[in-house]
């Protein structure tokens, strides 16, 4: 029987209990837990197998939730939370001591957001808690953006996947952070640099750390798929280095017309959004059809480009 679900009455049943439920958002799914109970905090960790030094996300359904959950706002904080939430924008801020250490991997700050998701929105405002939800999907793997790869891979481990529908983003939040109140920006994401920078000035990019990350998303392999990924600028002449071998390719907007090779296009329109919001689809589809290797082409370096490039280039770090 399949755990997906639309009833939100039962999903705040399963949290309260300190059960684990996987939410829709914007960006992607999120395996959720009540912050303030380490039981289901440690369940998120163990389900996903993600290491404890990777901090969590927080959610929280108003600007007003932010006051139990952290204990100062930078001035550029709040005109990034007024321009972007509820939306893709996570902000990492000094913590207040109720959150627990294990959300936090230990630090003395928090990553928070506001989902623009009405079904995960509609569940915030029942529950007397916050949600702690990174992405649904074993440590490493595609972040999932439907109800029906969350339970691909954990229709046994969960009692309940929330459908939201297909998430219109595709890609994880942006995180800032913020050092001497200067914004820093810990991950690329579906909100553009240049959308933040048009708030709050030049940014610095902080976004590659392996010992103890600052966000999630900072590790240098994320988001792979099991088959062996190329992110290339010309994946014709990549295809003729794997002759013989059967090939999979995801391009931009426009098709290679080759037989034998298994291909998505993320966009025939060429809009950087619409690719966004078919790029972790496109690399689950590649990655069920057993295929040898999967040759991704590079996107322009702006914008949107710049995000799902770092994506791709994490999903084929070795």
């Amino acid at each position: 029987m399949s755990i997906i679900s639309t009833d939100i009455e039962q999903a705040v049943r399963l949290l309260t209990d300190a059960q684990l439920v996987a939410i829709p958002t914007e960006t992607v799914y999120g395996l959720a837990g009540n912050i303030y109970s380490e039981k289901a905090i440690h369940r998120i960790f163990s389900t996903k197998k993600r290491p404890f030094f990777n901090p969590l996300i927080v959610h929280i359904p108003t600007v007003k939730a932010l006051e139990k959950i952290v204990t100062h706002i930078p001035e550029k904080a709040k005109l990034l939370a007024a321009a972007f939430w509820p939306g893709s924008l996570t902000l990492v801020l000094k913590k207040n001591s109720t959150v627990p250490d294990i959300i936090t991997a230990g630090k003395d700050t928090v990553a928070v957001r506001i989902p623009n998701h009405p079904v995960t929105l509609a569940l915030l405002a029942k529950l007397p808690f916050p949600l702690a939800a990174p992405s649904a999907n074993p440590f490493g793997s595609i972040s999932p953006t439907k109800a029906a790869h969350v339970e691909a891979y954990f229709k046994n481990d969960i009692q309940m996947i929330l459908d939201g529908g297909s998430c219109a983003n595709g890609i994880e939040s942006t995180i800032i952070g913020f050092e001497n109140e200067t914004p820093i920006l810990y991950r690329l994401g579906a909100l553009t640099l240049e959308d933040i920078e048009a708030v709050v000035g030049k940014i610095t990019i902080k976004n590659k750390e392996e010992e103890s990350p600052e966000a999630p998303g900072m590790l240098a392999r994320h988001y792979a798929p099991k088959t062996s990924t190329f992110l290339v600028h010309d994946v014709a002449a990549e295809i003729k280095k794997h002759a013989g071998k059967k090939i999979g390719v995801l391009v931009f907007k426009t098709t290679l017309n080759t037989p034998d090779i298994v291909e998505i296009i993320l966009s025939k329109n060429g809009s950087m959004q619409e690719a966004a919001s078919n790029l972790y689809t496109a690399m689950h589809a590649l990655d069920a059809q057993q295929l040898d290797v999967i040759i991704a082409e590079k996107f322009p370096e702006f914008g949107l480009g710049k995000s799902m490039n770092d994506r791709l280039q994490r999903a084929t770090f070795k």
